[in-house]
């Protein structure tokens, strides 16, 4: 059993998980917490050099189901080598996106079926969860815009708007499926109040 605490920050594109991510960690860190800031894809060396082949190329370039298995492999170098010896030492563990992007951008947006998410997510992970995901909401639209305006890697934000409403209404139905461990932000607020929002939830939820 793991003894640290483990968040996810997960989100469409342009919701701003990013800036968040690293101001919690910013006040977690100033209060003495021992802090893993870390990210998927990627996050050990392995899961890096998969990043690229996902991020990067045209929309098309794999399809729903071969995404899941590079997302998965991924995220198994970056669990046995980041992320369990994080938690097993009592650290604090803050990821930017984990399995419930795969549920939304391969699953809700993409159509890979939701056994075979299951089925990996089962053997995969093998009990590592988040102790808490906070879900960054807001209109598909406004978070395309924003990720167009600053630029970087576009595969996914060249997938069309259709796409995005699709993982848009795939985040909120983890969050209404799983309100034990989920929390929705809305992310369409002043820069401020979004990082109340999230220090209120996290505090509320972990006591930290």
């Amino acid at each position: 059993m793991t003894s640290g605490t483990f968040i996810s920050f997960e989100g469409g594109e342009g919701a701003g998980k990013s800036t968040q991510i690293r101001r919690l960690a910013d006040r977690l860190k100033a209060d003495g917490a021992d802090v893993v800031l870390t990210r998927e894809p990627g996050g050990s060396e392995g899961a890096e050099a998969i990043r690229d082949l996902l991020v990067n190329g045209a929309a098309d370039r794999w399809s729903p189901i071969t995404e899941t298995l590079l997302m998965y492999a991924s995220r198994r170098d970056h669990v046995e080598r980041v992320i369990r010896p994080a938690l097993d030492r009592g650290a604090v563990v803050l990821c930017d996106r984990f399995a419930d992007s795969t549920r939304a951008y391969q699953g809700a947006g993409g159509d890979a079926p939701a056994a075979l998410i299951a089925a990996l997510e089962d053997h995969v992970l093998g009990g590592t969860i988040p102790h808490l995901t906070l879900v960054f909401d807001l209109p598909a639209e406004v978070g395309l815009a924003r990720a167009t305006a600053r630029g970087g890697e576009a595969r996914f934000e060249s997938k069309g708007l259709a796409f995005h409403e699709r993982l848009r209404a795939g985040y909120l139905e983890i969050a209404r499926r799983e309100p034990e461990r989920c929390a929705v932000i809305d992310a369409d607020a002043d820069l401020d109040a979004v990082t109340a929002a999230v220090w209120d939830v996290v505090a509320a939820r972990l006591g930290l």
